[in-house]
């Protein structure tokens, strides 16, 4: 089952602000990462590249945390516990796009190493329960 974005999380979202994603290490242990993000409706999009720890935890088990804090409002959070569905298709684009919304810039031009990364891959999180307070 699903669960609803709330109208002030959905504009947050839109912003440029950073959320830590915590994945499942294969000992059971949490593996945290700040990533860009991008939001599809009720759902949370973000990259990372074939091969990263976070990619490896995801293919092993989906089960992921997503954590939003704003910077100018430490007290407010949103936690979005959820499912990963991973795609490499359309993950030059998005990845492009995250870094225009972050930095005005195309990614390889904001960072010049990435020509050689491995492929993107497109992470999208579907909702199943959110907590916090905004």
């Amino acid at each position: 089952m699903s669960a609803a974005l709330s109208d002030n999380l959905k504009e947050l979202l839109d912003t440029p602000v950073f959320i830590s994603v915590a994945t499942i290490q294969p000992d059971g242990s949490p593996q945290v990462s700040p990533v860009w993000v991008k939001r599809d409706g009720d759902d949370v999009l973000f990259s990372t590249t074939v091969g990263r720890r976070k990619e490896k935890n995801l293919r092993r088990d989906p089960r992921v945390t997503v954590l939003l804090q704003p910077f100018d409002a430490p007290y407010s959070y949103a936690e979005i516990r959820g499912t990963a569905e991973m795609t490499t298709d359309g993950g030059q684009e998005l990845i492009d796009e995250l870094a225009l919304k972050y930095t005005g810039k195309k990614y390889a031009e904001f960072n010049p190493a990435s020509v050689n990364d491995t492929q993107r891959v497109v992470v999208r999180v579907r909702a199943r329960k959110v907590v916090g307070n905004i």
